[in-house]
């Protein structure tokens, strides 16, 4: 017979033990060392660093996150979910573009044309949750939706041609714009606005949100429609969940879960955050260059193909697998 101990008074512990009874052990507050895929205080960063404020609010005497810093600064961002993988780190805020060389199937969190809340239903969510326990992952939920990519300019284009441009790329679309014509290099994120500057680049992809605001300086144009999703992710080691008692799971898990389900791209939320950001871009002097027709549907049919690809080239079985549960 198993006694629980929670609420009995002293007296009653003490008596329990002098009848031979165990003494008890009370869980002991947890602290999990974290860190993040972006700059601390970062427009892309700081979503983490809100679902950490509320873990150690949350948490106290339960589970506590002691936030170590964000990449650059750690780290190169391509490495931090690997290292994180391994037990550098306990727990992690990172974008699927930054962890496609521990996950090969790492892109589809993107392509998703479901909520989240229906890949929980449908298997899509616990077929990706296999697949990264299977590398040492505990994933937890997606904190944070930044909106579509959108591909930014310093001057204009008349049509998805790409060709002749060279653009600042990530893993996320370096296979879509090279299959329309660009030239590509890699940057961290602090790099954009220098290049842009300098002319290194002619252009940069990025989400509606998370977007830096001095960017407004060295981008004048933000091509339409917008493609993709950009989700930012909270996982932990999985040898480090395993050792976490049922309440320190269950308290991270509902805090990030909350965090999911207010960045639903459904959610009223969301779209008000996402039409306000793009006023202040326009406010700002940017404007839009919105293909439509044939064009537009040239854009989006391409990005989702050259995305699709890449996934079934890396992880065919895994991938077609996904493409089934996570397209309509």
């Amino acid at each position: 017979m198993s006694i629980s101990y929670k609420g009995l008074a002293i007296g009653a512990v003490m008596a329990l033990t002098s009848l031979g009874a165990t003494t008890p052990t009370f869980s002991q507050e947890v602290t999990l060392t974290g860190a993040s895929c972006f700059p601390i205080g970062s427009p892309p960063g700081v979503p983490f660093e809100r679902v950490v404020d509320a873990i150690n609010e949350r948490g106290a005497g339960v589970v506590q996150i002691d936030m170590i810093g964000g990449a650059p600064a750690i780290g190169s961002p391509f490495t931090l979910t690997q290292k994180m993988s391994l037990g550098v780190y306990d727990i992690i805020g990172c974008t699927e573009a930054y962890f496609g060389n521990v996950l090969p199937e790492a892109p589809a969190f993107r392509f998703s044309e479901y909520t989240y809340a229906e890949l929980r239903e449908n298997g899509g969510m616990e077929l990706l949750s296999q697949l990264m326990e299977e590398k040492g992952i505990h994933y937890v939920g997606r904190h944070e939706d930044l909106g579509p990519f959108y591909l930014w300019l310093k001057d204009p284009i008349d049509s998805p041609d790409l060709t002749g441009l060279n653009l600042r790329v990530s893993p996320v679309y370096t296979a879509f714009f090279t299959s329309m014509g660009a030239t590509v290099q890699t940057s961290n994120i602090g790099q954009v606005y220098t290049y842009m500057e300098n002319g290194t680049v002619a252009g940069y992809g990025w989400p509606a949100l998370g977007w830096v605001p001095s960017w407004i300086e060295v981008t004048h144009y933000r091509v339409e429609p917008g493609f993709y999703r950009a989700t930012l992710h909270t996982m932990v080691n999985q040898a480090k969940w395993e050792t976490l008692t049922e309440e320190q799971q269950n308290l991270i898990t509902e805090v990030v879960l909350e965090f999911e389900a207010n960045s639903e791209p459904t959610s009223e939320t969301l779209r008000t955050r996402l039409a306000n950001q793009h006023a202040k871009t326009l406010e700002g002097g940017l404007s839009a260059i919105t293909f439509t027709g044939d064009e537009a549907e040239l854009w989006v049919n391409a990005a989702r193909e050259a995305g699709w690809a890449e996934v079934l080239e890396r992880s065919p079985e895994n991938g077609a697998r996904l493409m089934e549960l996570l397209t309509k």
